[in-house]
């Protein structure tokens, strides 16, 4: 894992819709990941599904992992999609089939499980020609918001690393706080 993980106490805050679309709409995430209805979609700390349940309705599938159980019992107690399934694992260590994936995302969460271990696992569980889709806090912001600024990266070391574990970075966007980057696994 990475610096650290979101306090599971402090849950509701990540059910704040004006909070979370500031940074990341449902919008810009939906056209990023470009959804299908036949995709199966992890949604890497899944936290309490505020982001899973946005994609839901376009995909067959969505895997909620988060390494936290307690997010999982938030995530039940608001009800979860039939279509969604929550695993409680680390992104370094994802219980799938390679190639099993059409898709993944990570939303503010980059900084809390990037390694080099993450992304080979994220290579081996996409399919080729599989997109993936991180939105982060940025090194490059402010810290007004988000995890200090010593535990964040920029977008260019985020898409470095991507591209040294076999993705294809198609687009990358810097804002005040927070980074987009959309990659397809080579």
């Amino acid at each position: 894992m990475g610096h650290h993980t979101f306090d599971a106490d402090k849950a509701d805050n990540l059910e704040d819709a004006g909070s979370r679309y500031r940074y990341l709409s449902r919008d810009e995430l939906l056209g990023a990941l470009a959804p299908s209805s036949s995709d199966r979609v992890a949604d890497l700390g899944s936290g309490t599904g505020f982001y899973t349940d946005d994609v839901a309705p376009y995909v067959d599938y969505v895997y909620g992992v988060d390494v936290q159980e307690a997010m999982h019992d938030y995530y039940r107690e608001k009800g979860v999609p039939d279509n969604v399934e929550l695993i409680t694992s680390g992104v370094e260590n994802l219980p799938f089939e390679d190639g099993q994936l059409d898709a993944a995302f990570s939303t503010m969460t980059y900084h809390e499980f990037t390694s080099g271990d993450a992304i080979q696992e994220l290579s081996r569980v996409l399919v080729s020609g599989s997109r993936i889709v991180i939105a982060d806090w940025s090194a490059d912001g402010e810290g007004e918001s988000g995890p200090p600024l010593k535990e964040r990266f920029t977008a260019e070391e985020a898409a470095t690393a991507l591209r040294k574990g076999g993705f294809d970075i198609q687009y990358e966007s810097t804002r005040p706080e927070t980074f987009v980057i959309v990659g397809f696994r080579t």
